[in-house]
């Protein structure tokens, strides 16, 4: 699912707001999850997840069409953890279809 499309599924669920305020509000959050994780603090949505930032370690590794190796530099990498209610969802049996 892209962006539009997460914009349309939305829309369909909330008749009474509009696409583009769908839209606002998720690039809102987006940018909001985002500058937070760069000044190093966490977002939790108690049920869904957590944002939070990790270090990765500098480290060699090998360019795969020559094979030389090259230095990788250490970075910060942005992390979601699952909470209970989003797992609970995602492993939730299906509801099956009734056969006519």
């Amino acid at each position: 699912m892209n962006k539009s499309e997460l914009i349309d599924a939305i829309a369909a669920k909330t008749p009474d707001v509009t696409k583009q305020a769908i839209g606002e509000v998720i690039s809102a959050f987006t940018d909001t999850v985002s500058s937070c994780l760069q000044s190093g603090d966490d977002v939790t949505l108690v049920g869904f997840g957590t944002f939070k930032t990790g270090k990765r370690e500098a480290r060699t590794g090998r360019n795969p069409r020559t094979g030389e190796e090259i230095k990788i530099a250490a970075a910060n990498v942005p992390k979601f953890s699952p909470g209970k209610g989003l797992k609970d969802a995602v492993n939730a049996p299906k509801a099956k279809a009734k056969k006519k």
